[in-house]
């Protein structure tokens, strides 16, 4: 097989990164595509990875996905776009003009997420994010992309959330812990992105009840599939959208990118993710 010919590779750099379900959702799109390609994992510690990241064309990929810890380091060694630039983080590396660029999906597998869960969410004029971390950038970003008038971010540390609402705005309000009983009566929608009802976390004591009959709530944890919150949103008939979702759909673009064609969050594809999520 010739250079010009060669199969096409991207990887997940990431320390640890086995346990990560990203292989099996590119090569399902390979697969299905019928692209000849690969993607793999690679465990790159963190005084390796400027290294690996600025040589990734030598090692022969021609693109990556980032993961924890390494995300804030690739914007930095990388040309971000303003999404990356406003999330602090980048999780997806391509080349352009021989120029190594990176994005943020994490906004975009959010967003599509919520719109193929919940059409019409974006009515909502009042959200509520619980945590203030890498994820809640995210969401935030993409909730005043999509014309949320009003973001309530509460925090166990509320000067991070200060912090995080001094970044993107008047559209941002920090609250306190304690304060989110109070606004579960307006909350139109409900954003979890802390790791609290994650397996072998604490649970997340929220009162679903108390939420509009109109609210959506979202969940970013995917293990379990269906966390507490969830499952207390879907008794009332809430619309809901999980963890899984957002995973699926961040990683849309990057395969695009990469490959040269636009792939698809299938029934099928979410079905043998969850298998695999669920198995022993």
């Amino acid at each position: 097989m010739t250079a010009e010919t060669k199969a096409r590779a991207a990887c997940l750099i990431g320390w640890p990164a086995a346990h990560s379900r990203s292989p099996l959702i590119h090569h399902y799109w390979l697969r299905m595509l019928g692209i000849e390609g690969g993607y793999s994992i690679e465990a790159v510690p963190p005084e390796g990875f400027a290294e690996f990241v600025l040589h990734l064309s030598t090692h022969g990929f021609v693109g990556a996905n980032v993961t924890i810890p390494h995300k804030e380091r690739a914007l930095a060694l990388s040309m971000p776009d303003a999404r990356a630039r406003a999330v602090g983080a980048a999780n997806t590396l391509w080349y352009e003009g021989g120029e190594l660029r990176s994005t943020n999906t994490d906004i975009e597998g959010f967003i599509d997420n919520l719109d193929a869960c919940a059409p019409g969410w974006d009515a909502a004029t009042e959200a509520l994010v619980l945590g203030a971390g890498g994820s809640s950038r995210a969401v935030v970003f993409g909730l005043i992309e999509r014309g949320i008038r009003r973001v309530y971010l509460a925090n166990r540390t509320v000067a991070r959330a200060r912090t995080l609402a001094d970044q993107f705005g008047a559209t941002v309000h920090p609250v306190p812990w304690d304060g989110i009983d109070d606004l579960l009566p307006r909350a139109e929608l409900l954003v979890n992105t802390t790791s609290l009802g994650m397996h072998g976390q604490p649970a997340l004591e929220i009162e679903a009840g108390r939420l509009p009959s109109h609210a959506v709530v979202a969940d970013l944890v995917y293990v379990p599939l269906q966390t507490p919150l969830l499952a207390a949103a879907r008794a009332r008939g809430l619309k809901a959208a999980d963890g899984l979702g957002m995973l699926l759909h961040q990683a849309v673009r990057g395969f695009e990118l990469w490959f040269g064609q636009r792939p698809e969050v299938t029934p099928e594809l979410r079905a043998l993710v969850e298998a695999d999520l669920t198995k022993v």
